[in-house]
């Protein structure tokens, strides 16, 4: 018996599997808005501009909802350095384009970096490279 005649038999809803690459989604859009907020506290010349200011709060408060709804399904430690990678990156890379900030070759190396370790993080979190569980053995507590 399938789940779907299962599910129309009984009355209740088949559960609808998961997609894992929302929350994976959300920390991408976290990391975006990580970079607005690092490019606009720089702008707001600590915080003394008050659009900048303003700005750099608007990202910050949704940089932090992104990272807390990725968070629910990616764990903390992976989540969070890829959230701090790609925000590090994002604000290395385009400060030299909004602000008078340079990028030398060896700064760019570094980033490589980064970026390597970042993509390693989430091969890390794929269940293709996790293998197979192992069997539990059933203990005989009756003896």
């Amino acid at each position: 018996m399938t789940t779907a005649s299962a599910s129309a038999t009984t009355g209740t809803p088949a559960p609808v599997p998961e997609k894992r690459g929302k929350p994976w989604l959300a920390l991408l859009v976290a990391g975006a808005f990580e970079v607005g907020y690092a490019l606009s506290v720089n702008g707001s010349a600590g915080f003394t501009d008050p659009l900048w200011s303003s700005i750099a709060v608007v990202f910050f408060l949704f940089t932090l909802f992104f990272l807390s709804v990725a968070l629910k399904k990616i764990d903390v430690g992976v989540g969070y350095a890829v959230w701090a990678g790609i925000g590090a990156i994002g604000a290395a890379v385009l400060g030299p384009v909004f602000f008078d900030e340079t990028l030398t070759p060896l700064k760019a190396f570094w980033l490589a970096v980064v970026i390597a370790g970042v993509v390693w993080l989430k091969l890390a979190d794929s269940p293709k490279l996790d293998g197979p569980k192992p069997a539990r053995a059933e203990t005989d507590t009756t003896s």
